[in-house]
């Protein structure tokens, strides 16, 4: 990588629920444009890692840096406008609004909060729209879409946030190998285009992970197993042994 700082840094992260330690003591750093995969099996701390970031939880112990700026203890509301999106394993739309609203919504409460009025968001969703391709439900309830369209509404809608860092929860779950390959070339053209570093979190689907980052976090217990390039990661015995399995001899 050519920066010098890390756009986001994690930093002896842990959470704890009751006696369950879901996240362990994590430390990772993500670059500015780069695509990085969190793997794991179930129960890995993937999805609770990802709160943190977001700010959905605020970690026991450790810390969150963004752009060298500590934002552990701040709410989501308050990361968004930092650059900070993010899309969910299922989607989530406003279902009586059409698939433009939805993503204008995005325009006005990512960076350019505050900073954009309703007609320009309007216009920053219709650039959106055509670039996820849904041109033909822009004026359509969001609420009707096939599970694909709804996910491509989702992630125009955060991309539309302006964000720096955009977090994306199982965004090929239940997509079929030419709809992943699609999604795969699809990112990499908007890390490319927007200069957005994406953190895709991946169960099981290796296609996409081969295809997508650069590098992966392997993630066991709740703790960081491996953090390298994707190549070395799934050639590592130890996520051979607790994530990929062996062939049956």
């Amino acid at each position: 990588m050519t920066d010098l700082a890390p756009l986001l840094r994690l930093e002896n992260v842990t959470k704890r629920f009751g006696g369950l330690v879901a996240v362990d003591e994590v430390s990772v750093e993500i670059h500015h444009g780069e695509l990085f995969a969190i793997v794991g099996p179930n129960g890995a701390g993937k999805t609770t890692l990802f709160n943190i970031i977001s700010g959905v939880f605020i970690p026991d112990e450790g810390h969150v840096y963004f752009e060298g700026e500590d934002i552990t203890r701040l709410p989501v509301y308050k990361k968004a406008p930092l650059g900070i999106g993010r899309t969910f394993q299922i989607p989530r739309p406003f279902g009586g609004a059409t698939v433009r609203e939805n993503i204008a919504i995005g325009a006005m409460f990512g960076t350019l909060s505050g900073k954009v009025s309703v007609d320009e968001a309007m216009e920053i969703a219709d650039r959106y729209v055509d670039l996820v391709g849904l041109q033909e439900h822009r004026d359509k309830p969001a609420g009707g879409l096939t599970p694909v369209d709804k996910r491509l509404t989702e992630i125009a809608r955060a991309l539309a946030m302006k964000p720096k860092l955009l977090l994306m929860d199982e965004a090929m779950a239940g997509m079929n190998p030419r709809d992943i390959d699609e999604m795969v070339a699809f990112l990499k053209r908007i890390k490319e285009e927007e200069g957005v570093a994406i953190i895709a979190m991946v169960e099981h689907i290796m296609r996409a992970v081969v295809g997508l980052a650069e590098r992966v976090m392997v993630m066991h217990q709740g703790a960081k197993l491996v953090d390298t390039t994707t190549k070395e990661a799934l050639s590592h015995p130890e996520v051979i042994d607790v994530y990929l399995g062996k062939a049956p001899e």
